[in-house]
């Protein structure tokens, strides 16, 4: 808990950039083992990162009501980049440059407009996704489960 603590006190300090990653993606990171983020460029930063779902709707399947109802235009989650690869043996890589993902975690959405890049979120979404990422842990610490 301790560390979702210290986490959550970045995030309201602004310190954790966010990533605007078109759905369904976030969703597959989140709930069926997406473990790697293809991109174009290369980063050379490793940890914590807030997941923005942006508002396209390019990568959405419009005639399945699953992937039309999910989150967009917000932060949805965070994650961790351990490390960038040009080659991966992940049936999700599939880019030039993978973004290799660990312990990504889903939050309710904040409303918040997305840019290119790793960008910064306003002082008033850091907050709000400070104060997900605390009551999502007390929730977690609740059922048993935890960091």
């Amino acid at each position: 808990m301790t560390e979702y603590h210290e986490l959550a006190n970045r995030i309201e300090r602004g310190e954790i950039k966010a990533l605007s990653i078109k759905q369904p993606y976030p969703h597959h990171i989140f709930y069926d083992g997406k473990d790697v983020e293809n991109r174009d460029w290369a980063t050379r930063g490793r940890g914590w990162f807030i997941v923005h779902a942006g508002v396209s709707k390019t990568e959405i399947d419009k005639d399945d009501p699953k992937e039309a109802a999910m989150p967009r235009g917000g932060v949805v989650g965070m994650a961790r980049i351990v490390d960038c690869v040009e080659q991966m043996d992940s049936s999700w890589f599939f880019g030039k440059y993978g973004f290799v993902l660990k312990d990504a975690f889903p939050l309710p959405l904040i409303p918040c407009r997305g840019m290119l890049g790793f960008f910064a979120l306003g002082p008033d979404v850091c907050k709000r996704v400070a104060a997900a990422v605390r009551s999502s842990q007390l929730s977690s610490d609740q059922c048993g489960g935890g960091a």
